[in-house]
């Protein structure tokens, strides 16, 4: 028999990998209440994506299985009982089965391991190959939106999967297939599929932005004044 354990859940339009950081203000009273239970406990609570309902306040939410452990490092209370916390994700789980909706989602889940990944062959070449094309494909995001941006990817093929997975410009649905994936071979082969077809796209999105560009500068009305205008009210691309 599997072991499970409690956990308190938070369903959100967000999905957590672990290792990566995420900020809440958490002002819904039934989340003030569970932000200050695990606080008392240092107990995390779990993450997961909302699959069916209208929001987090939905006391009928249906989340997907698959989630995420936030481990909360830092707390700011706000007036009326709110709070700003600063969370990281921590162990993967699979939901069981919900044991209660009242006064928050409370369910029985099974924590996910990839054991055994970070050794072997094919997951360690694959890190180096999905890291190449991520490094592009960071360099092309910046090109585009302006906006510096490092990310520090390491070599270890599970931590590799997981922070690529975080930093991909795609949907939500997307993102909770890779967190759902059992191996980090099987996440790191997912995200060098997803790349190879982003980077195509970026260039595309890259090209016609300095053709639009030369086109301001050149021919129309205001020259390079619009230019300027533009980094602050120029469209916006999605790539989701």
């Amino acid at each position: 028999m599997r072991a499970t354990e409690r956990l308190r859940l938070f369903p959100l339009n967000t999905v957590l990998f672990p290792g990566a950081v995420l900020n809440l203000h958490v002002f819904e009273e039934r989340y003030r209440r569970m932000i200050a239970e695990c606080l008392d406990a240092n107990e995390a609570f779990g993450v997961v994506l909302i699959r069916d309902g209208q929001d987090i306040g939905d006391p009928d939410v249906m989340p997907h299985d698959v989630g995420t452990t936030a481990e909360i490092s830092e707390v700011t209370p706000l007036p009326a009982g709110r709070y700003y916390i600063s969370t990281t994700g921590g162990r993967r789980f699979r939901i069981e089965r919900i044991v209660s909706r009242e006064p928050y989602l409370m369910a029985e889940v099974e924590f996910l391991d990839d054991a055994g990944d970070d050794e072997d062959a094919r997951a360690s070449e694959l890190t180096h190959r999905v890291l190449r094309e991520f490094r592009e494909y960071v360099r092309l995001l910046v090109a585009f939106s302006g906006n510096a941006s490092e990310v520090d990817v390491p070599h270890d093929p599970v931590d590799a999967s997981y922070i690529v997975g975080d930093a991909l410009q795609v949907a939500d649905a997307l993102k909770q297939r890779l967190l759902e994936l059992r191996t980090a071979e099987a996440r790191l082969a997912a995200e060098l599929g997803f790349l190879r077809r982003l980077l195509p796209q970026l260039r595309s999105l890259l090209e016609r932005k300095k053709q639009q560009e030369n086109v301001v500068r050149d021919d129309a009305p205001g020259g390079e004044f619009r230019t300027h205008q533009e980094r602050f009210f120029g469209k916006h691309f999605s790539l989701n």
